[in-house]
């Protein structure tokens, strides 16, 4: 499916030390935080996470923010379509302005009136 890509990305996770006797948790919480959002470091919407925690020793910032960072081995499964793809979709609304559908089961999209090719002629019945 074109628009889908797993990718391995080295992560820093930085949690509140409130957080210290859960970390793997609060790592966990951090990164479902993520999902289904687009995130402009990973270049789409994070779908799916799998982790690895590289360090059993956090490092504290230093500074005025007591947070500490952990790091990580993810690998992401992203949805990051691009121009002139192929995507499968379901159509849930038809208007002489718009089409409404939804992609993969999760995502919707508008294909505005300026953006419908010509050739496809929307009917009254």
């Amino acid at each position: 499916m074109e628009g889908l890509s797993v990718a391995d990305a080295d992560l820093v996770v930085y949690l509140h030390p409130s957080k210290s006797s859960k970390v793997s948790q609060a790592i966990l919480r951090e990164l479902s935080s993520s999902l289904f959002k687009f995130n402009e470091a990973f270049g789409g919407v994070l779908l799916a996470y799998d982790v690895n925690i590289l360090d059993k020793q956090a490092k504290i910032l230093s500074g005025v923010h007591p947070y500490f960072g952990v790091r990580l081995k993810a690998n992401l499964l992203l949805f990051s379509p691009k121009s002139d793809m192929l995507l499968e979709g379901k159509v849930v609304k038809l208007s002489q302005e718009s089409i409404h559908v939804i992609i993969l089961g999760f995502s919707s999209a508008i294909i505005t009136a300026e953006n419908i090719r010509r050739e496809f002629k929307y009917k009254t019945f």
